[in-house]
């Protein structure tokens, strides 16, 4: 008998174990007791380990980490098919993705296919060409494009974003070039919030929000490192500022609350640096612990 109740209690135990290793490996990523998500990865974060360890060891590495929610940016050299297939067998969703200007303005027909093909629901770009300094001149014709492909992919059933860089935030009459792409585009014209690079423009992230509210869908989580300039308004700055969620300068209580009052839909962490494959893990672990009043 007392054999019998040992067995069964080592069957419980190893059960449990089991089933709690299955629960953990199932958890969402990043998700706390606040910051509830739904937290995904832009894959531009690990496009040297593509290149590196190769497409499927590269979104094995992904979905290791927990994720299952990715923005795309490219799809590495393969057919999109291909990368599609691979994203489906490593239990990834690309929500989200980036396309060229040029694409969005010239050949959207083409953009809404390779959309489809990846199962976005979000459609969007995250650079205009501009030559020097961007001006309200490139803004204007880039506000025709945005509501031209906003209409268009609303039809098709897709969200069209823009992600802003830090050049759209300099000095236009009472404004900024951005207060001017905002206020010209329709309301189907979305925006992503790039933290690291409103604020390297020297933008309040919790300001915007509040300035354009209903208008931000989507948030990259970027940290800087501390002591790095801000009130740059170039679109440029050094990757190696990229440093793990928590470490940096940004208020991330304040911005996660904020943007937590905006029903954002969608937090992707995007990280540049070439410490990335370290940093991502480190700032799931902070997004989980994050608390704010």
């Amino acid at each position: 008998m007392k054999r019998t109740c040992l067995l069964t209690l080592s069957l419980f135990l190893a059960f449990s174990a089991t089933t709690s290793a299955a629960a953990d490996e199932e958890k969402p990523a990043g998700i706390g007791a606040n910051f509830k998500g739904p937290i995904g990865l832009q894959l531009y974060s690990l496009r040297a380990e593509f290149i590196r360890y190769g497409v499927p060891e590269t979104l094995k590495k992904v979905r290791d980490m927990g994720i299952r929610t990715v923005e795309t940016a490219g799809t590495y050299n393969l057919p999109v098919a291909t990368f599609r297939a691979l994203l489906d067998e490593h239990g990834l969703s690309a929500l989200s993705g980036h396309f060229s200007y040029n694409d969005l303005r010239d050949n959207l027909d083409k953009v809404i296919i390779e959309a489809n093909a990846l199962g976005l629901r979000y459609v969007g770009l995250a650079w205009i060409p501009h030559k020097d300094d961007f001006d309200e001149q490139e803004c204007r014709a880039a506000i025709k494009v945005f509501n031209h492909a906003a209409a268009r992919l609303k039809r098709e059933g897709f969200v069209f974003f823009y992600h802003p860089h830090g050049y759209e935030w300099a000095k236009h009459g009472d404004g900024t070039l951005f207060d001017l792409l905002a206020t010209e585009t329709t309301d189907d014209v979305k925006f992503e919030m790039d933290v690291y690079w409103a604020h390297h423009a020297g933008e309040n992230p919790v300001k915007l929000m509040k300035k354009h509210w209903g208008r931000w869908d989507l948030m990259h989580l970027k940290d800087m490192k501390k002591g790095v300039e801000t009130g740059i308004t170039t679109g440029k700055s050094d990757v190696k500022f990229n440093v793990a969620l928590g470490t940096g300068q940004i208020d991330w209580p304040a911005v996660l609350k904020m943007a937590r009052k905006t029903k954002m839909e969608l937090y992707l962490i995007e990280d540049e640096s070439p410490r990335a494959e370290k940093q991502i893990p480190q700032s799931l672990r902070y997004l989980e612990g994050v608390a704010w009043e």
